[in-house]
Order: structure tokens, then C-alpha cells, then sequence
């Protein structure tokens, strides 16, 4: 049976509706897919440090870009071996300690756990190992870590996090050392590692406006006249002056130290310090080895202890003649 023209051009374009709708939720469920799939950038501190700083994140000064928002100090430790040889993958380990049972302030005023992130700059030509080069038991210390580049363009500095700390308060960096035969760039020799690492949220946004995680202290003198409760939560603490009134508004978070009807001066506080993380800096060495060097040592000290023997022997036969011309 023959189909008619209209009815034949109709059947067409429903055809190709629903295959161009089939084909646009195939490309959207992708997209989604890769989404889960992939790990993506971290919106958090390391995003931010590639902002304010995108070129590298350590200064002129030796300063890492990470201590502009986290103000407060806190140890960090990285542990790499002494020297290494050309082509070879070992462990840079990153120590980020702090007190387990320690709760930080988050955004929204509730209190939470620590999140951590290092930054770690190797030397030039040294990297994040491939996957095919990292031995299985240095897998299982990495885990499902992945490191960010901080730029495209540079395959030796690395970002990570932000991390829960209670599992991460160390991070094994795979790190593949390069090979001065392979890359005429590359020389045997020290060079420097720089790491900066921290815990907890910091103080002041890239924007330079304040976080909740700060103790708010008074912008003038005089009498708290009132504390409300603000609708976004938080206070707004009026204080009186003797010309007029002033509204200090301190986000949620932060716990009050102040009544109404206390008298206070300028820079005096009105809430506690709620902030329990910080950030590190920490430097150190690791010397690119010739094999060639290793081997021409093990030979200069071998021929040292032959020395050693010969001369002992020969001061025994010289004893022995000596007493044979004694006793004669």
C-alpha cells in the first residue's frame, strides 16, 4: 500500500524529532557521567591560590600564596629520601597534623570537621608518576588521590584537596624523578622542594572580605546598647557612642563574649576566636644521582680497604723479618 505524500513527510519529521531528542539526552547523560567519572578541580582553597596567584604560588619572598587567606601558623612536614636516581619513582609523604577531635566553623555558622590541601613544588623536570609507573604497595599508600597541576604549562607543581583530614593527615605524592640522558636540561645535582600545607578554613577571601572563621572585635567605644539576632543568622551588636549609634554585624559562627549593657572599646572583642587550622610552609633538599658517581665511589672505597689490607700484610711480613734477624 502507498503512503501518501503528507502523510509520508510527516512520518519523516517525527522520525527525526525523536532521534535528535534520543541524541540529546545521550550527549547530556555523557556529560553527567564524565561528570562522576572524572575528578574535577577543586572548588575550594587550591582553586582560590590559582586565582590570586596564577603564575606560581610562591612569592619572591619564599611566602606561599595559601598563608594570604590562612593567617594562622601550624606545623607541616614532608619527608622525600636523600638523593634519588634518574628515572625512578619514589614517595615525597606530607605530614599535616592537628588534634582529631578539633571542630571548625563551616559557612553556614555549623561546626564540622577539617578539610587539608598542600601545594608541593618539586624541582624542574620532576613529577606526579604515571599510573603504569608506580609500584603496587606506593598504590595503595596514594589511594584515589588526584593531583592537580596549579598550571597547564607546569607538570612539577601540584595541588591537592580539599580532603577530609581524619583520613588524610598524610599525603604520599607519587613523584617520578627525571632522566639527564633523556632530558639535556636536566643536570645531576640538589634542588630545592618547596611545600605549603593546611588545615581548616582560612580567615580572608581572595576578594579580601573577612570570614566567619575570625574573632570580630568592636569598631568603636562605648556601651552595647543592644544584640539581635539577625535574620541570616548571627548578631548585630549595637554599641552607643557619645554622638551616635554604631551596628556591628558578626556572621554565624562565632560565639558572643558580650552582654548588653557592657561597656567596650575599640578593637576590643566581642566573640571568641573559633578558628582551630592553619597553614605551613616547609622547605627541604633532594640530590638527582648518577649511578655512575655511586659506582666510581664503591670502587674508590674498595680500593681503599685493598690498601688498608696490603699495608697490613706487608707491616706483618716486615715484623716477621725483623724477628727472624733478631732470633739469628
Amino acid at each position: 500500500m502507498r503512503i501518501p505524500a503528507p502523510l509520508a513527510v510527516g512520518r519523516f519529521v517525527k522520525e527525526t524529532v525523536t532521534k535528535t531528542v534520543i541524541l540529546a539526552i545521550a550527549t547530556i547523560a555523557i556529560f553527567l557521567a564524565s561528570d562522576l567519572a572524572i575528578p574535577q578541580a577543586a572548588s575550594a582553597y587550591p582553586f582560590w591560590a590559582q586565582q590570586t596567584a596564577p603564575e606560581t604560588p610562591r612569592e619572591a619572598t619564599g611566602r606561599i600564596v595559601c598563608a594570604n587567606c590562612h593567617l594562622a601558623q601550624k606545623p607541616s612536614e614532608i619527608e622525600i629520601p636523600q638523593a634519588v636516581l634518574p628515572d625512578s619513582v619514589f614517595e615525597a609523604v606530607v605530614k599535616i597534623p592537628y588534634d582529631l577531635e578539633s571542630q571548625q566553623v563551616l559557612g553556614d555558622g555549623s561546626k564540622g570537621g577539617l578539610n587539608v590541601g598542600a601545594v608541593l613544588m618539586l624541582p624542574e623536570g620532576f613529577k606526579i608518576a604515571p599510573e603504569d609507573r608506580i609500584p603496587e604497595e606506593m598504590k595503595e599508600k596514594v589511594g584515589g588521590l588526584y593531583f592537580q597541576q596549579y598550571r597547564e604549562d607546569q607538570d612539577n607543581v601540584y595541588i591537592v584537596g580539599p580532603l577530609p583530614g581524619e583520613q588524610y593527615q598524610e599525603i604520599v605524592f607519587p613523584v617520578l624523578a627525571p632522566d639527564p640522558k633523556t632530558d639535556k636540561n636536566i643536570n645531576f645535582g640538589k634542588y630545592q622542594v618547596h611545600l605549603g600545607a593546611n588545615r581548616g578554613r582560612g580567615q580572608v577571601y581572595p576578594t579580601g572580605d573577612p570570614s566567619n572563621n575570625n574573632e570580630f572585635k568592636a569598631s568603636v567605644t562605648g556601651t552595647i546598647a543592644s544584640i539581635s539576632e539577625a535574620e541570616a543568622g548571627g548578631y548585630e551588636v549595637a554599641i552607643k557612642t557619645e554622638e551616635d549609634t554604631v551596628v556591628d554585624k558578626i556572621p554565624a559562627g562565632p560565639e558572643l563574649i558580650v552582654s548588653q549593657g557592657q561597656e567596650i572599646a575599640a578593637g576590643e572583642a566581642l566573640t571568641n576566636n573559633p578558628n582551630v587550622g592553619g597553614f605551613g610552609q616547609k622547605d627541604t633538599e633532594v640530590v638527582l644521582q648518577s649511578p655512575a658517581r655511586i659506582g666510581g665511589l664503591m670502587v674508590f672505597i674498595g680500593g681503599i680497604m685493598l690498601c688498608q689490607i696490603l699495608l697490613v700484610v706487608k707491616k706483618k711480613q716486615v715484623e716477621r723479618v725483623q724477628a727472624a734477624e733478631m732470633e739469628f
